[in-house]
């Protein structure tokens, strides 16, 4: 065989092989044409015969129990290789064929027509035949040859529901993957490509108008979508429906990155100009450069979507895929995965606590409970890192578990030894949601033999504010059990008045950008000032966060805030240095009152000796 031989076959392979017809299920549709054949030429045996590399197989069969045959002197591979009908009178006349295993097996007769795709790749043949020798009318062929088509218009149809959206009738991801192959064995390696994703809506516009549209309105606006982008892009050129709500096109060769951008920025304006009365959505394009041959469909689109997620913050609503951002995403994602294991192990995660001191008396009294992570591989986690997507993920739920659990266990030493302090720690938006986090918090401390007020559980204003009526549900359960409450970050959220008169929380932990400041800020002064003041007014008592140096501690105390936390007293301290800095605390502030050390609320002879 040739050199150009091999290449045709292994093109004709390459076309049969994209249909993924090989080794599937009968089908009535192709069973129907087959026993078509079989009598219009009134023979026993008719078949749809597919020919692989060394076999004949058979996707549609009349008259035979096998399901294949060999390649090797079978009448449908020189049907493949010639791409002709093929009559065979009587095989035990035919030089070629009179000891191959169809005559071998009793068959005489033969006819067969070429299945031939678009391309001009043969697949096979539609074929017929019988045990005694016959001769063929050209009536006969033609006919065959009509119901090949027939065969090949099945098999086209079949390969286009599986490549064609239903809803905008474009061509789909599966498609996309595969011309961007063809494309990249076409196109000249090293030449750079853009690609264009094209979303339509955000994930929360979507749920909305799942919520408040008929079920038709998606439907409408992937079909007004696809109409705008057919019209805006022209003839001759393909645009791909990927995802539900997500359209992709490759930028015609040559044209650069900054044109592309331009032209995207200035059609995505006139869009969103003239859908803004029609849709609540507002679509936003992602842009990912690509060097051909460097780089695979998926991995382009994965950039091009990063890009997206850029883009939909961005004020033009376009975005060019960014190898940084990129990588911190893909940094958090692969963090949150290996969290995942973090939380069963023992040695990744652990507590640190900074201390909370009252600012009239400088005692030490409570202290908030900090999670630390130290990745086995990427080392400590900064807490600014992990804990925001931890917050948004399924691991919310576990990972406040696993902080309730080492805290208390924490505190029941601590008292054991003697140290009576009040311990908090932060609570997710989606724990308030669980109906019975009250109670397995109640259960945790009586389980411990510690008392209720023993802790404190801290929310955000704005973990509260997304489901108001079933978080303030849970925060007066919380507090009639005896646990305390605090909202933390105040000023930051809603800060709703409302709110913050009908929550149930004894504490009010004023942010620290409010406080960083404030020892020059006039206006933060006053501000501060008022804070204070109104939550003390509604009964809370109010704790500054953040606070580094002692002129903001003058003001704080002028303004009689009654707490105080930060980098001036103490950073967040491992659980045995916070034992020592505490035991210390306490000494050195009875000797100053010229007092032999008392130990408060007991403290023992083991604590006693840490100082």
């Amino acid at each position: 065989m040739t050199i150009s031989c091999h290449i045709n076959e292994a093109r004709r392979m390459q076309a049969l092989r994209k249909l993924n017809l090989l080794d599937t299920p009968p089908s009535e549709a192709f069973d129907r044409i087959t026993r078509m054949a079989a009598r219009l030429f009134n023979l026993p045996i008719a078949a749809v015969s597919l020919t692989d590399t060394d076999r004949q197989w058979f996707k549609s069969r009349v008259g035979v129990e096998h399901t294949s045959i060999p390649r090797m002197k079978a009448p449908c591979g020189e049907v493949a290789d010639s791409r002709d009908p093929l009559v065979i009178a009587d095989l035990l006349a035919d030089a070629g064929y009179s000891n191959s295993p169809l005559a071998a097996g009793g068959v005489r007769y033969y006819a067969g027509a070429p299945l031939m795709t678009q391309d001009g790749h043969c697949l096979g043949a539609l074929c017929v035949l019988g045990t005694a020798p016959r001769d063929t009318t050209a009536e006969e062929l033609a006919s065959l040859q009509d119901l090949a088509g027939m065969v090949m218009a099945q098999i086209e149809m079949m390969h286009a529901i599986g490549r064609v959206d239903p809803i905008s009738g474009l061509p789909n991801r599966t498609q996309f993957i595969e011309d961007f192959q063809d494309m990249q064995n076409e196109r000249p390696g090293g030449e750079w490509r853009l690609a264009i994703l094209i979303n339509l809506a955000t994930p929360d516009q979507l749920a909305h108008a799942a919520r408040a549209m008929d079920s038709v309105y998606l439907d409408e606006l992937v079909n007004d979508a696809a109409a705008w982008i057919r019209d805006e892009i022209g003839n001759g050129r393909k645009v791909y429906h990927v995802a539900t709500t997500q359209f992709v096109l490759l930028a015609a060769p040559g044209v650069t990155l900054d044109l592309c951008v331009r032209l995207i920025e200035a059609k995505i304006a006139n869009a969103i100009a003239t859908i803004k009365t029609s849709f609540v959505a507002t679509p936003a394009v992602g842009v990912a450069p690509f060097e051909v041959g460097a780089a695979d469909c998926l991995s382009v689109l994965r950039r091009a979507q990063s890009a997206v997620q850029d883009a939909i913050e961005r004020a033009t609503h376009v975005a060019v895929y960014s190898a940084h951002e990129d990588r911190l995403y893909r940094r958090r994602f692969t963090l949150l995965g290996d969290f995942a294991t973090a939380l069963e192990s023992t040695d990744q995660l652990r507590l640190v606590f900074q201390p909370r001191i009252d600012i009239a008396s400088g005692l030490c009294v409570g202290a908030e409970a900090l999670l630390r992570w130290n990745h086995p591989t990427l080392g400590p986690i900064g807490p600014a890192e992990f804990i925001p997507f931890i917050e948004r993920s399924r691991l919310a739920q576990a990972t406040t578990a696993w902080v309730l659990a080492a805290a208390l266990d924490q505190q029941q030493a601590w008292r054991q030894a003697g140290l009576a302090l009040q311990l908090s720690l932060n609570v997710s938006a989606i724990n308030l949601l669980e109906p019975d986090l009250a109670s397995r918090v109640a259960e945790a401390l009586d389980r411990r033999g510690l008392p209720r007020d023993c802790l404190e559980l801290e929310i955000t204003e704005s973990a509260i504010m997304e489901q108001p009526a079933r978080a303030n549900a849970t925060l007066e359960a919380i507090a009639a059990s005896g646990v305390h409450l605090a909202i933390d970050d105040f000023g930051t959220g809603y800060s709703s008045l409302a709110y913050l008169q009908r929550m149930p929380a004894d504490v009010v932990k004023i942010d620290q950008s409010f406080i960083r400041e404030l020892a020059t800020d006039q206006r933060q002064q006053g501000l501060v000032q008022a804070m204070i003041s109104l939550s003390q007014d509604l009964g809370h008592r109010v704790v500054a966060e953040g606070v580094e140096n002692e002129a903001v501690l003058a003001f704080l105390r002028g303004a009689g805030c009654d707490e105080a936390q930060g980098y001036l007293f103490a950073r967040p301290l491992e659980v045995d240095v916070f034992t020592g800095w505490y035991v210390g605390r306490i000494v050195a502030q009875a000797q100053q009152l010229s007092l032999q050390p008392m130990a408060p609320c007991g403290l023992n002879e083991s604590t006693r000796s840490i100082a």
